[in-house]
């Protein structure tokens, strides 16, 4: 279908700009995505089970049977619901699988302008928390799924919405994503899966930079170092103290770099974003593949933004540190957490024993605290990518698709770890002011979220019956 039948069938695309008429299938967006984020699912004082079943009340209203939903509980967590949605294909090809986490990160009201769990429009954004990170897309899943049922899609491949908890507790005994796959994996075993992770970018001026599609992740892996001593009182010090052994050893690691190194997914974001930036940004980028890369050009894109030295190697830092027990004694214990973020194809066992090495210090203790994930890139194949560029073209013409690898981290490394390959693409673009995700005042435009749902429609339509 070519995009103007699309408009004239008023399926489209939020070209809706600010204060325009929504479409039909806009309202009936905008209502799931009222609903579901007016529905307080903090780990503190909400509850995934309540929001599960309102998206589960709507399923079964568009004509979902009983058989085909499924409200998971894990055993202990009573407010930790998730919930999978099926239509069924014709089995000739593996399912596809629509992953989206229904759980926020907290909010404090006394902090933020509005109320983060009433849905706010104003000047063209949407503010709740959980607006983009992550109940756009789970509104957005939870709408088209309504929609193919309407329009009695009959597709090769199942298409399957897993609806999950407590993917932004880490860690967390009651990951959603992490429990279906290891006790109801034939539930929501696929070939494929979208997720969280991707998204574009907007100029000042609001016009599409690139949109992303992330493929991998690095690995989230924490440390305790920990430094004893017999202590003593303080009016006779030692030289030999637990905090100075601990300083010394964590100012070491902070002048370490772990080695350069890019992907095949990383040289490919470099290549392409080298044809979006422009002046010294675009040489930068690639003078950096080169080999050896230029330390010099990576050095400045470091100032342009951390990110591109998270996105070219692993990266340890200390985030707390906790020490002594009175102001009048010597230190018997210093302790402080590192967290380290690893690349895909690295081994946990290396990174801890380069920070043995790089601590320099016997007396400093390495304990891991967790164990990190290990999940493979997937590979972006050329159905997939054809599909994603193609339709990412007819929607916002001439705007580059760029893989991505992020450096933070989302429920997709336990489906890659276990072979179900997923790519974080939303088709929601947000400008260079952010999201405000995990933050105060969080927010996505209006016209980024219903753009995003019909991209959503349109891939997950092409990818389950071609």
């Amino acid at each position: 279908m070519k995009r103007a039948t699309w408009l004239a069938a008023g399926l489209v695309v939020a070209g809706a700009a600010h204060g325009a008429e929504l479409s039909p299938v806009q309202k009936q967006m905008r209502e799931i995505y009222q609903e579901l984020v007016e529905t307080n699912t903090t780990n503190s004082t909400g509850s995934c089970t309540v929001a599960a079943n309102k998206m589960a009340k709507r399923l079964k209203a568009a004509g979902y049977k009983e058989a085909d939903l499924h409200l998971i509980v894990p055993p202990g967590g009573p407010t930790k619901g998730n919930l999978v949605a099926r239509i069924k294909g014709d089995g000739s090809k593996k399912p596809l699988l629509l992953l989206a986490h229904i759980d926020v990160v907290e909010a404090n009201r006394a902090d933020w302008v509005r109320d983060p769990f009433k849905l706010v429009e104003e000047d063209g954004m949407f503010y709740a928390r959980g607006a983009s990170d992550d109940k756009a897309m789970a509104a957005s899943f939870v709408a088209n799924m309504i929609r193919y049922k309407k329009e009695k899609l009959a597709p090769k491949r199942d298409i399957v919405m897993a609806l999950t908890c407590d993917e932004e507790m880490v860690p967390s005994k009651f990951d959603g994503a992490e429990y279906l796959f290891n006790h109801h994996r034939a539930l929501i075993d696929a070939e494929i899966a979208l997720n969280e992770g991707g998204g574009g970018l907007l100029d000042k001026q609001g016009k599409p930079v690139r949109h992303g599609i992330q493929a991998g992740e690095k690995i989230y892996q924490s440390f305790q170092l920990e430094v004893t001593n017999p202590g003593g009182h303080s009016s006779a010090p030692y030289r030999d103290n637990a905090i100075y052994h601990l300083a010394e050893g964590l100012s070491r690691l902070g002048r370490f770099a772990f080695p350069f190194k890019l992907s095949d997914v990383t040289r490919s974001y470099y290549e392409r974003m080298s044809n979006v930036e422009q002046g010294q940004v675009a040489a930068d980028m690639k003078a950096i593949l080169g080999d050896p890369p230029d330390a010099a050009a990576l050095e400045r894109l470091y100032a342009v933004s951390p990110v591109h030295n998270s996105t070219v190697r692993t990266t340890c830092v200390a985030t707390r540190v906790d020490a002594g027990h009175a102001d009048n004694a010597l230190p018997q214990r210093a302790r402080a957490t590192v967290n380290c973020r690893i690349l895909p194809d690295e081994k946990v066992d290396d990174v801890q024993a380069t920070l043995q090495r790089v601590l320099a210090d016997d007396q400093i203790k390495i304990t891991r605290i967790g164990e990190g994930l290990s999940a493979p890139m997937p590979p972006l194949t050329p159905t997939l990518m054809k599909a994603v560029e193609e339709i990412s073209n007819d929607m916002w013409p001439g705007v580059p698709v760029i893989p991505t690898m992020s450096t933070g981290g989302t429920d997709g490394r336990f489906l890659n770890s276990g072979g179900i390959w997923t790519y974080g693409i939303s088709g929601m673009f947000a400008g260079p002011e952010g999201s405000g995700a995990h933050g105060l005042n969080e927010h996505i435009r209006v016209k980024s979220l219903y753009d995003g749902q019909e991209y959503l429609y349109r891939l997950a339509k092409r990818l389950a019956t071609e």
